[in-house]
């Protein structure tokens, strides 16, 4: 059996990195395409190494630009490239550009598509990454759920068939990297004590873009700081922000990262007293690490951690922020489980492998 992975941001390419030894473990032949939309190419090379991220087979060399034009120029590259290679499934991952673009591809093509981090759903029902994710779904022949909330989002939209929940894949990841972490090393390195600070990280757009939102989030960081310090790893978009708008002063209790590799990412996090973010990865490997989290969001995708108590929604809301890095505690121990057992990535692979076209 032949599969095409489609990847374009960084996180995809880290999912992809343990879903593609999986395939390959199972006997499958996968072609990699690298829509060229965020790869990082300075990420930490002993975690790729560590990873054993596979070297892309194509690359779109999409870049940067508008959602049509990132959608409509991976559509036609990838194309091409299908139609040359033939695979017998297309792999799209997460609620990207290029997620929904492989997607159209292979369905307008008649190839099979699987799609992992399916039945996702979050208001606003506008935002760019649920209309990838809604499409997707409708159109993929296998739908890889992180958590049995997603499969009941589905089944409720009507979507039954190819439906699988194997949990998430990058609980996988941390569970493969959790023992080769050296917390103790890294907080030392950035003078840190553990549990005497918060991890903060800040980059979607609908924060970063509205001028009011960005101030009241900032705001309520460096008030929080003041007391407990805030150590924020600080994303391109947000740090052209902060410039852009003259913001700087905003900043001055906080300390400032450069983004950082994974792995003194999760050390940081796995230290840390508590997580305020408005990150979808992070407010799940918050909850891996035992960290409760409040989301800078008005919604979420992890629902599921917000009923149970552990993460909070506190928006771009200055004193909910300010008030809830202090009080908030979650109501119980973290929920066991909600992820999965850590062989996403086997299952998804076990899964393929038994796939045929009479399934769709």
């Amino acid at each position: 059996m032949r599969i095409t992975s489609l990847i374009g941001a960084r996180p995809q390419f880290i999912k992809e990195a343990i879903v593609g030894a999986e395939l390959r473990k199972a006997g499958i032949d996968e072609m990699l395409v690298n829509t060229g939309q965020h790869y990082d190419a300075n990420m930490s090379d002993v975690f790729i190494h560590g990873l054993n991220i596979k070297t892309p087979d194509y690359n779109l060399g999409v870049g940067s630009g508008s959602h049509a034009y990132q959608t409509a120029t991976t559509m036609i590259r990838l194309e091409e490239v299908v139609l040359k290679e033939k695979p017998d499934m297309l792999m799209v991952y997460g609620d990207t550009n290029a997620t929904v673009a492989g997607a159209l591809v292979g369905s307008k093509l008649k190839i099979p598509i699987a799609h992992v981090e399916a039945g996702l759903r979050q208001h606003p029902k506008d935002m760019p990454e649920e209309i990838n994710r809604v499409v997707t779904d409708h159109i993929s022949s296998l739908l890889f759920c992180p958590t049995e909330k997603a499969v009941d989002n589905l089944e409720k939209e009507g979507i039954i068939r190819g439906v699988h929940f194997v949990g998430d894949v990058m609980y996988d990841l941390f569970v493969k990297m959790r023992e080769c972490l050296d917390i103790s090393t890294t907080l030392a390195d950035y003078s840190l004590v553990r549990g005497r600070y918060i991890l903060a990280t800040l980059h979607r757009d609908f924060n970063t873009d509205d001028r009011k939102r960005l101030k009241n989030i900032l705001e309520a960081m460096n008030e929080v700081s003041k007391k407990l310090k805030v150590v924020l790893p600080l994303h391109p978009r947000t740090r052209k922000a902060i410039s852009v708008n003259g913001y700087e002063d905003l900043i001055r209790d906080i300390l400032i990262l450069d983004p950082l590799p994974y792995s003194d990412m999760m050390s940081l996090l796995i230290g840390s007293k508590k997580a305020i973010t408005d990150s979808g990865g992070l407010q799940k490997e918050a909850y891996f690490a035992g960290v409760p989290a409040l989301v800078m969001m008005p919604d979420t995708g992890w629902i599921e951690l917000v009923e149970a108590g552990w993460n909070l929604l506190v928006d771009a809301n200055k004193e909910l922020i300010i008030d809830k890095a202090f009080s908030h505690e979650p109501r119980v121990n973290a929920p066991e489980n909600l992820y999965g057992d850590g062989r996403a990535g086997e299952k998804m692979a076990k899964i393929v492998a038994g796939f045929s076209r009479s399934e769709r």
